[in-house]
């Protein structure tokens, strides 16, 4: 079966995250870089990634790259790209983003506009045709442009991978499914120990989290752009795949995942949205006030994403929330918390001093994962 480089764009800071996922997939990693990690796959690969990784944006076949820093380049650079590999007689195809930095060209328009014009010249010459219909299945072409190395990559996915499907219904600020997933990721969790989201919104933490507790493929209720093309990927390796998906997955784990918030119209959203994924069962949601979080329990996680505070008369209000986050927090024995929150003084509200500090990027807004890790539990006695 055919092998391609395949890329995988996710959250900046988050790129370790993602390399050790697809390592676990079992495939070859060949590059790391901000923001994207590339490895090599087959059709299955292509299927599995989109179905089973929980960090990417999406799942890009590279076409090609070369450099360029005039648009004659970035014509001709496009033109010796074998599209006709990829894209069929009747296929739709667009360039549907292009992204430049630190390179000479990069008004987004122009790009898009030449590298279309340069596809439509090499599709002409190789299929011996004057006019395409694009009646076919659809090819959305993504580009990216560093330092004037162009590269080219088509999007098997569609919609982000973030969109798993359960979230119909959101908070005011809701943080990205695969964002969430990868933070839960950075911490020592796993589905048998007590994780607690004091802010829970429409309850994207609990949902990953039960989900990672289940072991329930992030895609596996979603469909993806390339499932329509057969010529490239059999139908069988999706219906394969999906079929492994459903195999793995466990609900009759047992889990202690709890999710509050103030708002009570938030509470019924996450309720819903958790019935969506198929966890309902393994998430308590209640309408609660943070200051009132107590765990009889020793040994649990806080992993949650507080207000901002984005509104001028929010941000007045924050200092004495962060507080009460730190004053609850200290009460629980032996706890950890993780809290990601794009509010400079957190600590100084909080009284507390982050073991750890990891800065991620929310969207485009620069934010901080704050880390205070509690102690070990005692392992089991067998």
């Amino acid at each position: 079966m055919r092998r391609y480089e395949l890329i995988a764009p996710c959250h900046f800071g988050l790129e370790s995250i993602l390399k050790r996922e697809i390592t676990d997939l079992g495939y070859d990693v060949s590059k790391v870089e901000d923001g994207r990690v590339t490895f090599v796959g087959d059709a299955e690969a292509i299927c599995r990634a989109n179905i089973f990784l929980r960090t990417a944006e999406r799942i890009l076949i590279k076409a090609g790259s070369f450099r360029a820093e005039t648009f004659e380049e970035l014509f001709q650079g496009t033109k010796s790209i074998p599209w006709e590999e990829f894209i069929p007689e009747d296929g739709r195809f667009w360039i549907t983003k292009a992204a430049s930095v630190k390179s000479k060209l990069f008004s987004p328009s122009d790009i898009q506009s030449i590298m279309k014009k340069a596809m439509v010249e090499r599709m002409k010459e190789v299929y011996h045709v004057e006019w395409f219909p694009e009646s076919g299945a659809s090819f959305p072409v993504r580009v990216f442009l560093m330092k004037d190395e162009v590269t080219a990559a088509l999007d098997t996915t569609g919609d982000s991978l973030h969109k798993r499907g359960y979230r119909k219904l959101t908070a005011k600020a809701p943080i990205a499914e695969n964002l969430a997933a990868a933070l839960i990721m950075l911490t020592p969790w796993k589905g048998d120990r007590i994780l607690v989201d004091p802010f829970c919104g429409s309850g994207t933490f609990p949902i990953e989290a039960a989900m990672m507790a289940a072991n329930m493929a992030p895609g596996m209720n979603r469909s993806f752009t390339a499932q329509s093309w057969t010529h490239l990927i059999p139908v069988k390796e999706w219906q394969e795949t999906a079929e492994e998906a459903k195999e793995e997955v466990k609900t009759d784990v047992c889990t202690d995942i709890q999710g509050y918030d103030l708002d009570e119209s938030m509470v019924a959203i996450a309720r819903e949205n958790a019935r969506l994924a198929g966890v309902e069962k393994l998430i308590h949601f209640q309408k609660r006030d943070v200051r009132q979080l107590s765990h009889s329990k020793k040994y649990g996680f806080i992993i949650t994403n507080p207000p901002y505070g984005e509104r001028i008369e929010e941000k007045k209000n924050l200092p004495e929330l962060y507080g009460w986050i730190g004053e609850r927090f200290k009460t629980l024995d032996a706890w950890s918390m993780y809290l990601i929150t794009a509010y400079e003084q957190a600590e100084e509200a909080m009284g507390l001093k982050a073991a750890k500090n990891r800065k991620i990027y929310n969207g485009m807004m620069k934010a901080y994962f704050y880390q205070f890790p509690g102690p070990k539990p005692p392992k089991k006695k067998i």
